[in-house]
């Protein structure tokens, strides 16, 4: 179904979700299965055709889009009852999968609700909610991050780091790796790798120092 949403899709030139559905749904409907499972696989292959189009509108070549594992993804129709996750398969007909003992000690738990599930040949994932205690904000840290410079502060004081030695190391390592020549690919990966600890290095220290000053 989301193979053929998304050749659906290709031929008429849409990527948006609502037109998707529209030119889709009827034609999905050959496919002995539950409307749910029908609007995630549109749902699904609208999301494929979206990121295509982005890569398209970047000027990155693309692929013909398709999709090769079976999964199966739905947020309508299924209820969690007797240690076990119910689905259905066809009209007034469910499929009940079992849940291990820890799965259904969280899902149990006062304030967690199951969201969606996600079904493969070997796998069984479930998308929960819970509820999460208010935390009340003592008070509040801005940071302003640009290339060469970091600011860091709240209305009582404000404190700036100038970053501009690590984008210089950054610069400089990249010409010295950019300029091996050697035709050794062991030689120039131990380099490589030597020069390449050069860059984190100062971004590692500038966040070391914000650390220490936002610990005070």
């Amino acid at each position: 179904m989301v193979n053929d949403s998304i050749r659906i899709g290709l031929v008429n030139d849409v990527s948006s979700l609502r037109r998707l559905s529209l030119l889709s749904y009827n034609q999905l409907a050959n496919y002995d299965s539950p409307s749910c499972y029908k609007l995630c696989a549109i749902s699904r292959a609208a999301g494929i055709l979206a990121a295509r189009k982005k890569s398209l509108r970047r000027g990155f070549p693309t692929r013909m889009p398709y999709t090769l594992r079976p999964c199966l993804v739905s947020c309508y129709g299924f209820r969690v009852k007797n240690g076990g996750l119910e689905i259905p398969v066809s009209r007034r007909k469910r499929l009940s999968l079992s849940l291990t003992k820890h799965t259904s000690d969280v899902i149990s738990q006062p304030g967690v609700k199951v969201r969606s599930f996600t079904l493969t040949g070997n796998r069984l994932s479930l998308c929960i909610a819970r509820d999460i205690a208010p935390v009340e904000c003592a008070s509040t840290v801005g940071v302003d991050r640009n290339l060469r410079n970091l600011t860091v502060g709240n209305e009582d004081q404000t404190v700036h780091y100038d970053l501009s030695e690590t984008v210089r190391v950054s610069s400089t390592t990249m010409r010295i790796v950019a300029s091996f020549k050697r035709d050794d690919a062991r030689i120039r990966t131990g380099i490589a790798s030597k020069y390449g600890m050069r860059r984190p290095l100062g971004l590692v220290i500038s966040s070391t120092m914000l650390q220490r000053r936002l610990s005070h």
